[in-house]
């Protein structure tokens, strides 16, 4: 065991469990303070440098820092019911709540560069990979095939779910800044583009072609199946505006979710979802199934679809095979037939959910661009660089569907790559973070961050009545917090950036830290004999059993003990600050900025040149 060392910007930003978990690294306590204190513009541009689409993301985000959010930890230790803070709706609440923020956003560069990148898809990888690059000078062209920005956001994402005024105001926000838009221009040779003199070239065209299942009968009921992604683009370009009463959608991911809840509101008044595997193996976030089965749709599970079932050419339901999940000896799920009768469903119309494509059928094989066995890019996964030095790739046209925040951070990582391959530069060394640490001291029992730990449950958004919401296709179902509730909601965050640094030499081993600390999660003890790690942490005063949270361990004090605290569950309270005589605990606000493309991404010689 070896003392921690707190200068790795790694470390404490790893105790901020829900910006460690963000792609994008957005610093989720600092915007959620600022929401505390009535500061929404603050709040959302902390939001806009990182995943620069505050307002739709705090509608539709996947929300990897929910389950990282160490309040649900903390609650599950005390046997309550682990409730993470809703970090994702706060995030709306900064967009619904903030004042005309235009004057406060980057400016179009004074003098262009010279240099000119192409984006091919409008959707959030190409926006952000635009947001980076054009303040600093570059002449960045948008291609799309849609008329207007925002690629899947705009066409595969309900209105009532993200209101179309969100989608424009934030890629406004993008296009403003000297980004050139070409709406309804569809790119289809790579080798045509490279030929109009671009220096580089981004390609964020998402995964545009949605699976489909080659089973009996699809065929002769070809006119009532529809792939769900393609469906839902022509519901939003109002190329359909009904269906059929009775509506089977196949599949379990977020897609099939907005499908199913779709067709409630086009005319379906029996939807129901069908996925092969089990309930909770679905890949839907659980928040879009509980919002599904809120409007009234079952989820049937391991039924596996056999076949397409119609009369005269036109579709009258599906067959399904009942399999039950088994396990082999190494432990690996297998769905095995279960012997009862197959089951059929009568239906007017299939939506096939069960997977998105890359379709790359407009890059030539022959120009320097490499492609794997399944057909995606070999790129360097760290800087998203092809085999053509030149052209990047982002979002799910680099490294298969994910989501929108995924997107944004692959366009970030894709603006530095490109920045520093314009520059001359190695494009595989990534620019270091920026740090600070700043004792939040105020007095010697005062701080200047809000310490007190919040016992309120998780706050309930508000819902509109469900009748009036599946009459209307474009009327927003969650209304947000309003002020109040977003207030409470704030106060839950347990401040996990606020750090709790030891010096050992302040240290007189009185132990009024131990004695005060709410979760016991401060240990001075030997180290165990083996040195095993393993061992310390089943020895603490209450035993550490999260191995992925790192331990914070310093040496050198007098007896020969050593302290160790347990980041897992420590509330951030600054307790042990405040009871400490000689100052050995201080809590200092950590604050790690992701470093973008610019000046500040290329190396210490040529800034200094």
């Amino acid at each position: 065991m070896q003392a921690t060392d707190i200068r790795d910007p790694d470390y404490f930003h790893r105790v901020v469990d829900c910006q460690w978990a963000c792609p994008a690294h957005t610093p989720v306590p600092e915007y959620i303070r600022l929401i505390a204190a009535g500061r929404y513009s603050d709040a959302y541009l902390v939001n806009w440098r990182s995943n620069v689409f505050p307002g739709i993301l705090g509608r539709t985000c996947d929300r990897p820092c929910e389950p990282a959010c160490r309040r649900g930890r903390v609650e599950a230790q005390q046997a309550q019911v682990p409730e993470p803070v809703a970090i994702c709706r706060l995030k709306r609440v900064a967009a619904d709540f903030k004042d005309d923020i235009r004057e406060r956003l980057p400016r179009r560069a004074a003098r262009p560069n010279g240099r000119r990148v192409a984006c091919v898809g409008g959707g959030p990888a190409s926006l952000t990979v635009a947001r980076d690059l054009a303040p600093l000078g570059y002449a960045v062209t948008v291609f799309d095939q849609d008329a207007r920005a925002g690629g899947m956001i705009r066409t595969q994402i309900p209105r009532f779910r993200l209101p179309e005024s969100v989608i424009d105001e934030e890629t406004g926000y993008v296009l403003d800044l000297g980004v050139e838009f070409r709406g309804g221009q569809r790119v289809d040779s790579l080798r045509a583009l490279l030929d109009q003199g671009y220096d580089a070239v981004f390609v964020g065209c998402g995964a545009p072609r949605g699976r489909d299942l080659d089973l009996p009968g699809r065929a002769e009921a070809a006119a009532q199946i529809h792939v769900g992604i393609e469906w839902l683009a022509s519901v939003s370009f109002g190329h359909v505006e009904r269906i059929g009463k009775r509506v089977i959608v196949l599949g379990g991911g977020n897609t099939a979710m907005d499908c199913c809840r779709t067709a409630r509101r086009l005319g379906g008044a029996d939807v129901k979802v069908i996925v092969r595997s089990g309930f909770d193996e679905m890949k839907a976030s659980p928040w879009e199934k509980e919002d599904a089965m809120h409007e009234g749709i079952p989820i049937l599970d391991y039924l596996v679809p056999k076949a397409f079932l119609h009369e005269n050419g036109r579709l009258t339901g599906m067959r399904f095979e009942k399999v039950a999940a088994h396990r082999d000896e190494r432990g690996r799920r297998k769905l095995v037939p279960t012997g009862e009768p197959d089951q059929v469903f009568d239906c007017d119309e299939v939506l096939i959910a069960v997977g998105q494509e890359n379709a790359f059928p407009w890059i030539e094989r022959d120009i320097g661009v490499e492609f794997d066995e399944s057909g995606m890019p070999v790129l360097d996964r760290v800087s998203l660089q092809s085999t053509l030095p030149s052209v990047f790739f982002g979002g799910d046209a680099a490294l298969g569907p994910k989501n929108i925040i995924w997107a944004v951070a692959h366009g970030h990582e894709a603006a530095v790559s490109i920045d520093r391959f314009l520059e001359g530069e190695d494009v595989r060394e990534r620019p270091a973070p920026a740090v600070t640490m700043i004792s939040q001291k105020m007095g010697i029992h005062e701080w200047s961050y809000d310490n007190e730990v919040a016992r309120d449950v998780r706050q309930k958004v508000p819902w509109r009545d469900v009748n009036q919401a599946l009459r209307d296709i474009r009327v927003e179902v969650e209304l947000g917090f309003d002020a109040k509730t977003a207030l409470r909601e704030a106060q839950r965050c347990l401040n996990c950036d606020v750090q709790t640094v030891f010096t050992a030499k302040q240290c007189i081993e009185c132990d009024a830290c131990v004695d005060i600390c709410p979760t016991d999660c401060i240990t001075f003890t030997m180290l165990p004999a083996d040195g095993a790690e393993r061992t310390l942490r089943a020895g603490l005063r209450a035993p550490a059993l999260n191995e992925a949270q790192p331990l914070y361990l310093a040496t050198g004090l007098k007896t020969g003990r050593a302290m160790v605290k347990d980041e897992d569950v420590c509330l951030h309270c600054g307790l042990c600050a405040e009871r400490c005589p000689t100052g050995a605990w201080d809590m200092r606000k950590f604050l790690l900025t992701v470093t973008h493309a610019g000046p500040g991404c290329r190396s210490s010689q040529r800034k200094a040149a």
